[in-house]
């Protein structure tokens, strides 16, 4: 059963790239679910003019589930990857996971 949830907030225009990240390695990533969600408050930096009007930013949260380490992996390579990129995350247990077929 897996440990964790890892959910990551991230830029819309980057969010096609983190999910490719994903795709290539399924040692670490089994699978995971997108969302479209807007970024608001004082940590979201605004860049496009539309953006400095709404007062909020495009992003796509990501959530996947896996081990502890297989996660922190995960988190490591998008370090790597996207340096300064603003990306969000939060990593809490899961304390229980399944599927109904």
């Amino acid at each position: 059963m897996p440990d964790v949830l890892l959910s990551l907030v991230v830029p819309a225009r980057i969010a096609q790239d983190v999910e490719d990240l994903f795709l290539a390695h399924p040692e670490l990533v089994g699978g995971f679910t997108t969302s479209a969600v807007d970024g608001h408050g004082s940590a979201v930096r605004l860049v496009a003019p539309a953006e400095l009007v709404s007062g909020h930013a495009p992003r796509v949260q990501l959530q996947l589930v896996g081990s502890l380490a297989d996660l922190q992996a995960v988190l490591a390579r998008l370090r790597e990857s996207y340096p300064g990129a603003n990306l969000f995350y939060w990593i809490v247990p899961v304390l229980e996971a399944g599927r109904i077929a």
